[in-house]
This record gives structure tokens, C-alpha cells and sequence, in this order.
């Protein structure tokens, strides 16, 4: 499939890896112009410099901005260089947002629990070795990628001596989750909108389910849902579509800085229908979809891309 409208654009926040950057190589070998924008040190440019030439392949017009897209400023040289690059007839039929800049603190003091001591006891005792070596076994095991370790492997790592306050909860809610609705009236305010346009943000089940360290990350996706609603409603007669996707659980660097993320990717390939995690890939291709001219009347909603695994006990 290819889209027939060459003016197209999608703009990308957050593009360089994961989600963000998987669209963009979805939707440029599908025909559509891309603006990604991201923040990334001069030392992992060059990598990225390689993700981006497979985009530059593809014959589409392509923006690459590495800006601090949570600035005015950052979001004042996005503005005034897409509009150029774009030039009188393109138009934003894509605003993506795939920001992963928050704080993964605990809220409160982490008492680990002794269960997983019991059991190396017993199983070590069954087979006549040592709590330890079998200790050691598990881990190797589990680091190996075998999921099913995960009951009797060490307990994540996290951080108890620096817990979430105020001001990092409140910098992450903005940052992943009403961020959204400023880039949104921003872009719609410099007409850059398309006549049918697609705005999409990206959540996970932690925004139901408590997971340790999450808990900031949590508030910002469900004030993100919130916002998406809202402009569902009220960009609605502009011509403006608003959905949140939640994507399965996937190994993205964003999902690597989660306290216990290793434990996370075990049991959610022992949970998935699928058996295995979702990729970047599996989303990118519905956010594609999302961008059709069939998908418009979808506006307002959280569609789940996780192969089942939110349904599966």
C-alpha cells in the first residue's frame, strides 16, 4: 500500500529508536514525507545516522532534527523548519507522539520479600547442591532467555535510597503525556494540519496496573489518554482524528530503564497468545493503518496492539 497524496507528512516526537523511529520507516516506504524529531548526543548520532539512511532510501522528503522537543524554543525551530521543508502545499497528516523522556523512581521504600530464598532452599536441597550454585545456575539461565527462570531468578534491582518527588512526577506528566496537546495546537494554529489528519500518543498497561517505579510514567500516560479524548472532541470538527495506542509489552530502550524490566519481558512472553513480546514493528504497522483514509472514523479511543496479551490471565 502506498499513500497517493505525496504532501503528506508525518511528524514524529521522539523518532530515533523505538516507536517513534520504526514508524518512520513504515510510513516512508509507504510514501509519506517524515519529520522526525529527537534528542540525541553527538556520540549516538552516528548509529542513528544509519537508522536514518534507510529512510533517506526510501526517495521521501525527510527532516531529522535533533532539538529539545519539550522546549517553546526546540518547538518554535520545529515549527518554522518544517513549514519550509514542507513548503506551500505539504501538510501534517501525522502528528505522533513518542516521547520517552521520564522519571522511573520508587514512591516508597522497597521491602523485598524472602519467598525466593524458601524456594532455592528447597528445590537446592532436593537435588543435593547448594542454594548457591543453584543460585548461580537460575541466573545464568534467566540472563540466557529462558522466561520460565523468572520465579527462582534474583530479584530486580531497584533503587530505594532516591525516591519520586513532586517536581519529577510533575516534569513526566508534561513530558509523556500533556506535552501532547502543545505540539497538537501548536502545529494547528500554524495551519499546518492536514484537511484529515491523525494524531496519535502511546500508552501501556502500566496505566492500570501498578508496576514499581512506574508510577510518574503511569500519571503521564493517563493524563495523555485524557488529553487525546479532549482533542478527539474538540479538533474533531477540524478535521482531526485523537486515538492512543497501547502496545504490548516490547524491548525498546525506553522499556530497558523500567526497574524489573528483564522480569517484565520474561513473563510477558509466558503470557502473550502469541509467545512472544510485541515489536516495534507490530505497532508501526497499525499506526499505518491509523493514517488510511479508511481509519477516519476512529476518533477518541485506546486500541490495544499487543497480540492478545492484555486479555490472557
Amino acid at each position: 500500500m502506498e499513500f497517493k497524496n505525496k504532501d503528506y507528512w508525518a511528524l514524529i516526537l521522539g523518532g530515533s529508536s523505538g516507536f517513534g523511529l520504526a514508524t518512520a520507516k513504515k510510513l516512508s516506504s509507504m510514501g509519506m514525507n517524515v519529520c522526525v524529531v529527537h534528542r540525541d548526543r553527538k556520540g549516538s548520532m552516528a548509529k542513528i545516522e544509519e537508522e536514518f539512511n534507510d529512510i533517506k532510501k526510501t526517495g521521501v522528503k525527510f527532516l531529522p532534527l535533533n532539538t529539545n522537543a519539550l522546549t517553546p524554543e526546540g518547538r518554535e525551530e520545529v515549527m518554522n523548519k518544517l513549514k519550509e521543508a514542507m513548503g506551500s502545499q505539504g501538510r501534517v497528516r501525522l502528528v505522533l507522539h513518542s516521547i520517552a523522556f521520564g522519571n522511573l523512581k520508587l514512591i516508597a521504600p522497597l521491602n523485598e520479600k524472602k519467598g525466593i530464598d524458601k524456594a532455592r532452599e528447597a528445590l537446592a536441597a532436593k537435588l543435593g547442591i547448594s542454594k548457591d550454585d543453584l543460585a548461580k545456575a537460575v541466573n545464568e539461565l534467566f540472563e540466557q532467555g529462558i522466561p520460565e527462570m523468572f520465579t527462582v531468578a534474583d530479584y530486580p534491582p531497584y533503587q530505594s535510597d532516591m525516591l519520586a518527588e513532586d517536581e519529577d512526577v510533575a516534569n513526566t506528566i508534561y513530558s509523556m503525556g500533556t506535552n501532547l496537546l502543545t505540539w497538537v495546537q501548536d502545529v494547528f494554529t500554524r495551519k499546518l494540519f492536514a484537511a484529515d489528519a491523525r494524531v496519535i500518543g502511546l500508552t501501556s498497561e502500566g496505566n492500570t496496573i501498578a508496576w514499581r517505579g512506574y508510577a510518574a510514567v503511569s500519571a503521564a500516560k493517563v493524563a495523555m489518554e485524557a488529553v487525546s479524548r479532549s482533542i478527539a472532541v474538540e479538533f474533531a470538527p477540524h478535521g482531526i482524528r485523537s486515538n492512543i495506542i497501547q502496545a504490548g509489552v516490547t524491548d525498546t530502550p525506553a522499556l530497558r530503564l523500567i526497574p524489573g524490566s528483564t522480569h517484565m519481558r520474561a513473563t510477558t512472553v509466558l503470557r502473550n497468545p502469541m509467545g512472544r513480546l510485541t515489536e516495534t514493528s507490530d505497532v508501526a504497522a497499525f499506526i499505518a493503518l491509523m493514517c488510511t483514509d479508511e481509519a477516519g472514523w476512529v476518533n477518541g479511543d485506546i486500541i490495544r496492539v499487543d497480540g492478545g496479551e492484555h486479555i490472557s490471565g
